[in-house]
């Protein structure tokens, strides 16, 4: 029996099954600490977002009652964790420290930093992987240059083999001492005045546990059906894993063999299987964008972008925020995300769509409200896909590409059960105009007990208008 402490930092990684760091110092019988680091210093303007830290909370709390149960327990430490992270290996005597990589942009600087800390003194730091499928770095194009394009991505990634998710150890070898923990009350992660966080509790379950659940219900009772109703808001029709995966409670190894497990010898389930494998290789995609153009998240990865004449106005954005822009859909979708931290990804492209091309505001100020208002904010989820429907992005859509709000809620909301839902001052209108609210006749709205610009607003702009407003803009900058 080792009587070595290794240290295993958990970061985005919030589980014991199939964490390699966890395992290889458990495997080599070392006694082990596992510690989190709250460091909002090191990410600078990306620290983690109101929503992401309810998530965070009660992820933890979970992680550490699952610790406590095979003997273990988890150690909080809050500030920089290039001081943090070396004052406690100083502090426990630990040879060793492991961590799962980190793929943000400032991730790879802050790991160099502290394997040079560790190296002049003697303690060996390790980083595994885990938290994607394969590394960034492993595909390339044939001419060995990163990939730009998704399709291409896509017959690459199919190739690699994937490993198959590794048990959790029954017990953990605890320290003879254990360090100081912070309370995790302490650094005040929920919102108290207001409480905001309603919808989030009626909604979610954060932890390992809560995501193992929600990938059987899925794989149970959506997976046949997904490649269709995936699209459509008033079904429960996607798999809600992505916070699960933002926060790593499940590994998304788990998540390929499962499903691909599920599947096997059912072909009713392989039209859904590999839609949905689909949707977990765009998530490697945009890693592999962030890990090889790691300014994807400020900056058009397409330069010309860059010059683009966005409009700044607030009142227009703050509409749009909390719902108001007078088009059920959009609005639908941002209230929801307000009450419950996510947003259907069919509505995310509509409303995303609407704040940039009908709104003309900058796909940053969108990126950056979902980064405080979403459960699931991953920064590089959030940045490829804000600059695919921007069309500044790599693969993106093509700029004169522009969703119809209107169009789009009466295709994947055909009855108007999702704005009813979200939009209730709406929920009377009849299915032809619950859509267009300003096409209603005046008998219509009075039926529908409905004032236009009291009880629901009028349009913040015209659809139409709007688009060819953006069409210019964008040709006018190809032009250049």
């Amino acid at each position: 029996m080792s009587t070595s402490t290794i240290l295993v930092w958990f970061r985005h990684d919030l589980r014991l099954a199939d964490n390699r760091a966890l395992i290889r110092a458990a495997v080599d019988g070392a006694h082990v600490i596992p510690i989190y680091i709250l460091d909002d210093e090191t990410p600078g303007r990306w620290r983690a977002g109101g929503a992401s830290r309810w998530w965070l909370h009660h992820s933890l709390a979970s992680l550490a009652d699952d610790l406590e149960m095979r003997g273990s327990r988890l150690v909080l430490r809050r500030g920089n964790a290039r001081d943090v992270l070396p004052a406690l290996a100083s502090e426990t005597k630990a040879t060793a420290v492991h961590c799962s990589r980190a793929y943000q942009p400032w991730a790879a600087v802050l790991e160099s930093d502290l394997k040079a800390k560790f190296d002049r003194s003697g303690i060996t730091f390790r980083r595994f992987t885990g938290t994607l499928l394969f590394e960034p770095e492993s595909l390339r194009t044939k001419a060995g240059e990163p990939f730009k394009v998704y399709t291409p991505f896509w017959r690459a990634a199919q190739d690699v083999d994937v490993h198959p998710p590794e048990p959790a150890h029954k017990q953990i070898p605890p320290p003879s001492r254990w360090p100081k923990s912070d309370n995790l009350a302490s650094w005040k992660l929920l919102p108290t005045r207001p409480d905001w966080s309603g919808g989030f509790r009626e909604t979610w379950t954060p932890g390992s546990a809560g995501a193992t659940r929600q990938l059987e219900r899925f794989l149970k009772s959506a997976l046949v059906d997904y490649a269709d109703a995936r699209n459509r808001p008033d079904q429960p029709a996607t798999s809600r894993l992505s916070p699960h995966l933002a926060f790593g409670e499940i590994s998304p190894a788990t998540i390929w063999h499962r499903a691909r497990h599920a599947a096997n010898g059912q072909p009713a389930l392989s039209k859904g299987l590999e839609v949905f494998l689909k949707e977990l290789a765009w998530r490697e995609f945009s890693y592999h964008l962030l890990t090889h153009w790691p300014t994807l998240p400020e900056h058009p990865f397409r330069p010309e972008f860059a010059r683009f004449p966005w409009r700044n106005d607030a009142e227009l954005l703050h509409a749009w925020q909390k719902g108001r822009t007078g088009y059920p859909i959009v609005d639908a979708g941002m209230r929801e995300l307000w009450h419950t931290g996510a947003m259907h990804n069919r509505v995310r492209m509509i409303s995303a769509s609407f704040l940039i091309k009908d709104l003309m505001i900058s796909w940053q100020t969108g990126e950056a409200w979902f980064w405080d208002t979403l459960v699931d904010a991953d920064l590089a989820s959030n940045a490829a896909s804000w600059q695919w429907v921007a069309g500044s992005g790599a693969d993106a859509a093509p700029y004169f590409r522009i969703f119809n709000p209107s169009k789009q809620g009466e295709t994947f909301d055909p009855d108007g059960a999702y704005v009813r839902r979200w939009v209730p001052e709406l929920a009377r209108l009849p299915n032809d105009l619950i859509h267009r609210p300003w096409e209603a006749s005046a008998m219509d709205l009075r039926a529908a007990a409905i004032e236009l610009g009291k009880d629901y607003p009028t349009r913040i702009v015209d659809h139409a208008a709007a688009r060819d407003q953006a069409l210019l803009a964008f040709k006018q900058l190809r032009a250049v």
